[in-house]
């Protein structure tokens, strides 16, 4: 296939070709127009003269400016007129209304009698109203022009020239054409092919980068951008911004690895030793029952895991479908903080339920449930004894809040752009705990579950005085701000 920019210079010579034609065919039609104009103007100059001379010579000569020898084709007209008549250029006839009176040197001078009786038909055959006609002769091409109205016997003069000079301009013209484009396309073909191999150079330049990029081993090199907002500019940019997406996902790729074998690395080799453990152990013996408990926990660590992970996949893929229905959010709030305060009593905490505004929105409650309990699972697990946690639900607009606060040793602000990430967890900020370990991915899921929702998550924190994780989503149902007098109260604040 045809290089870019060989098939740039070939459009370009096509269309330069082209436009050329287009001119010279205009050009030499405007010509021609202007030669048979001029022409015609002179011709009839050249009828006007005869006339005038005629029409003198009538009001001068009496009683008529006509001899009667009678011949059918002779000049009639009196020899003073004739040689007045013959300063005339060109072909000139002076006749009746139906014979020549006169005929001028040049058509008594025809090369043949058909071409005169042709030239006095054409003559006989002119009008007032079709006053301009054209005749062919065997060796020439005429345009004639009559004035009507003229004394005495005469009623029609006919000035006559020939076309070879509009002719010739055609051919002059269409010669020059043939001699001159062929020099003009080749020279425009040439600058075209230098001019598109200049443009076309920073093209080159980042084919070969972003060959050198292909490896994926060098996705920390950028494209070089020129200065402006060219298209050149644009494309450079816009494959940088690429490049740099493509190493994000890369890295986001290998570290999600990484972090995916060492997840199940540890509980596997946990779960080996317990089954080594049990098998060695005495049939129904203490020891055995305890390590083929432990090994059921590590079972159901690894099957959260794998499923957090399908999970995301899902996701990522697109195929993570929602089965929407209006959710009332007070009473799904009620039961994640039925959870919580249980959750609460066996670490020591205090969880507290602000009043919660009755508001309705469409979503997937199984999802949403997911949602508010990991946010609500992760307050408690990093909040530490005698600590408090204190759920609300708050109507804001077209938007409603759900807001899991606590007091645990929060987030240092450096880490918190990546709260969200995959097998991100605080222990790296919050300090380790043993009983407290998570895989990493439940402030993963939650923040894709929120966008589905067309709401979002967020985080505000401060390293030893707890955090706040917020979820906003659109209301599809506004309830009103208070419940009826009939109604049932608000859920009042408890704490656990």
């Amino acid at each position: 296939m045809a290089s870019i920019r060989s098939r740039v210079t070939a459009a370009y010579a096509l269309a330069l070709f082209g436009t050329m034609l287009a001119f010279a065919v205009v050009l030499w039609t405007a010509r021609r127009a202007a030669v048979m104009r001029d022409l015609q103007e002179r011709i009839s100059t050249y009828a006007e003269i005869a006339h005038l001379v005629l029409t003198q010579a009538g009001t001068q000569i009496n009683p008529v400016v006509v001899d009667s020898s009678g011949a059918l084709r002779e000049p009639e007209l009196l020899p003073s007129l004739r040689a007045r008549l013959d300063a005339v250029p060109d072909y000139l006839v002076v006749a009746d209304s139906t014979r020549a009176l006169y005929l001028s040197a040049a058509v008594r001078n025809l090369a043949s009698t058909e071409d005169l009786d042709e030239l006095l038909r054409a003559v006989m055959l002119l009008t007032r109203e079709r006053h301009v006609a054209t005749v062919t002769l065997s060796a020439d091409k005429l345009l004639l022009v009559a004035r009507f109205d003229t004394v005495g016997p005469v009623r029609r003069v006919v000035a006559a020239s020939s076309l070879a000079s509009a002719e010739f301009i055609g051919s002059e013209q269409f010669g020059v054409f043939v001699l001159i484009a062929p020099l003009v396309i080749l020279l425009s073909v040439i600058m075209a092919f230098l001019i598109t191999g200049r443009a076309l150079a920073p093209v080159g330049e980042i084919i070969g980068e972003v060959s050198a990029i292909t490896d994926g081993r060098s996705l920390h090199r950028r494209l070089p951008q020129a200065e402006g907002n060219d298209e050149l500019a644009r494309l450079s940019a816009t494959l940088n911004a690429m490049i740099s997406r493509l190493e994000q996902s890369f890295s986001g790729l290998r570290r999600f690895t990484a972090d995916a074998s060492h997840e199940l690395k540890t509980p596997l080799t946990v779960l080996r030793a317990d089954i080594e453990r049990a098998m060695s152990a005495a049939p129904r013996s203490t020891e055995g029952l305890v390590a083929l408990e432990e090994a059921l926990q590590e079972t159901a660590r690894m099957a959260d895991l794998v499923e957090s992970l399908l999970t995301l996949a899902r996701a990522d893929e697109g195929r993570f479908d929602l089965h929407r229905a209006p959710v009332a959010l007070g009473a799904l709030i009620l039961d994640v903080a039925e959870t919580a305060q249980i959750l609460g009593e066996e670490a020591g905490l205090k969880v507290t339920v602000a009043p919660l505004d009755l508001v309705t929105v469409m979503g997937d409650a199984l999802r949403l449930r997911q949602l508010f309990l990991n946010l609500v699972t992760n307050a408690v697990k990093y909040t530490a004894r005698g600590g408090r946690v204190d759920l609300s639900l708050v109507h804001r607009g077209e938007m409603v809040e759900f807001a899991v606060s606590d007091t645990g040793i929060g987030i240092a602000g450096a880490d918190l752009p990546y709260v969200f990430d995959r097998f991100w967890r605080a222990d790296r900020v919050r300090s380790r705990q043993s009983d407290r370990g998570g895989v990493g991915l439940g402030l993963a899921i939650s923040q894709y579950i929120a966008h589905a929702h067309g709401g979002s998550v967020t985080v505000a924190s401060r390293l030893g005085r707890g955090s706040t994780f917020t979820v906003a989503l659109p209301i599809a149902v506004e309830a009103p701000p208070t419940p009826d007098a009939d109604a049932a109260p608000a859920e009042p604040v408890r704490e656990a």
